[in-house]
């Protein structure tokens, strides 16, 4: 599509360079080839969720690093890190350098749990947990594993991830990318059995099959289940033909359950318990956490659940919420409180009206809620390109067209924007401490360390 709205050649400012931000920014250059596209990251460092909010035992996901790596490599779209719109940069001063604003910042926070005792001390939030053992440098680097028994709300990818991490020994962790920090706590753990609860039954859970069966395979790990969860309704067994991913996830569980009931289990070992059909009713403990009270729910025969007057109180140390993500405010920018996302249409951002507002668009998790995996985020990315590019006629240009301009002022406010030479010198050094400890990487944990390398490589440059 011939691009004249806009001198031919658009100046697209990318919010967010993890999946979300590159894939749209890759997209946005294969439909607009002559478009100036830059992405802007509140990190150091790009990737997002990709770096910092998948288990680092997980080398399969984040091997994704590399196709976005490599959309970044090659020249076409600048790299500008360690900048946060809303603190450093808003979004009406960018669009005086931007004729196109596109918002692809994710969902970082834990999703609500509103239950008496969520703020009980040993209550933590799951993707507060992920991002301290990923060393997300916004994080402090202390956390509490002092808990023998510890409880974990949810059926999704997290729950797993949080599982299987806490069950791991040490020494399989060493070969991640954590840094010492994360792997000092994980030495001193007295951990002994892990409860995964889910309010739902076997065939109702939100995991994938992939995710379960890692679960099992690690070493020393004893999976336990109740077969009072096992007496699938015709409702379960409709759900299954219809779904393989559900039918292969009760077919892993129902595996476990004949090894259980042969009674192959590692003595010695951590224990993980697989709950259905409780539902979370309460945190227990004043001054620290001591149970956790679950709720018996039961089929409704429709494919949903009711709760039953049953109750039980788990004795548990600690708590961890994986009840999902919720995406965060953007500064300037209009919100949905109640669906964690940026309103819009399309991916076309709107204002309270439902009136789309030039210029400002949305994508991934902040634009949909945080669902689906990394195909939806394309398929996403895709529908919020196409109007951009439908628009770009119409749209009002920017009256200053220079990305030097931007960093000029970003400079006089005293922000140390990161490049991608800094970014590269950063992997480079994170790459070389691993090579020193017999890994593929050890992360640099503080913001600080990242932008004092890159600043050295970057003078370099200069």
């Amino acid at each position: 599509m011939l691009l004249s709205g806009i001198s031919g050649s658009p100046r697209i400012a990318v919010v967010g360079a993890g999946p979300a931000g590159l894939y749209a920014a890759d997209i946005l250059l294969s439909q607009a080839p002559a478009a100036q596209v830059d992405v802007l990251e509140a990190l150091p460092s790009p990737f997002g969720l990709i770096r910092y909010g998948v288990a680092p035992d997980h080398p399969r996901i984040k091997s994704i690093v590399d196709s976005l790596h490599e959309i970044l490599s090659r020249g076409a779209i600048r790299f500008i890190g360690n900048v946060m719109v809303g603190r450093d940069v808003t979004i009406a001063e960018l669009k005086r350098y931007y004729d196109v604003v596109l918002l692809a910042t994710g969902a970082l926070a834990d999703a609500p749990l509103d239950i008496p005792g969520v703020a009980t001390p040993g209550s933590f939030g799951g993707a507060d947990f992920v991002a301290w053992y990923d060393s997300h440098p916004w994080y402090p680097q202390d956390w509490r594993l002092d808990a023998a028994e510890v409880a974990i709300i949810g059926n999704g990818n997290v729950a797993l991830d949080i599982a299987r991490v806490l069950a791991r020994r040490p020494e399989d962790l060493a070969r991640s990318d954590i840094p010492a920090h994360v792997e000092r706590v994980f030495t001193g753990s007295p951990l002994t059995d892990i409860h995964v609860f889910g309010r739902r039954g076997p065939a109702g859970v939100k995991f994938s099959p992939l995710e379960l069966r890692e679960l099992g395979q690690v070493p020393g790990v004893t999976m336990l289940l109740d077969d009072e969860d096992f007496d699938l309704s015709p409702a379960d067994h409709a759900a299954m033909k219809a779904n393989g991913r559900l039918r292969q996830a009760v077919k892993t569980l129902e595996m476990w359950r004949e090894t259980q009931h042969a009674g192959l289990t590692t003595p010695g070992g951590r224990r993980i318990h697989l709950h259905f059909y409780w539902r979370p009713e309460r945190i227990e403990g004043a001054t620290a956490v001591t149970g956790v009270t679950m709720r018996r729910t039961a089929p409704d025969g429709l494919g949903g659940i009711v709760d039953t007057p049953l109750t039980r109180t788990f004795p548990v140390q600690a708590v961890y919420r994986a009840v999902g993500y919720f995406g965060s405010p953007v500064a300037c920018a209009p919100f949905d409180p109640e669906r964690g996302v940026i309103p819009n249409a399309g991916g076309r951002v709107v204002d309270d009206a439902d009136r789309p507002i030039p210029g400002i668009y949305a994508t991934g998790w902040i634009k949909r809620g945080p669902v689906g995996l990394i195909g939806s985020t394309k398929s996403d990315a895709l529908e919020t390109v196409g109007h951009i590019v439908e628009d770009l006629p119409d749209l009002p240009a920017a009256p200053t067209r220079s990305t030097e301009a931007l960093l000029g002022e970003l400079s006089r406010r005293g922000v140390e924007v990161v490049t991608w030479d800094g970014w590269l010198a950063i992997d480079a050094a994170e790459r070389a401490a691993g090579a020193a400890a017999g890994r593929e990487r050890v992360k640099l944990a503080t913001a600080q360390a990242m932008t004092s390398l890159a600043r050295a490589a970057q003078a370099r440059q200069t």
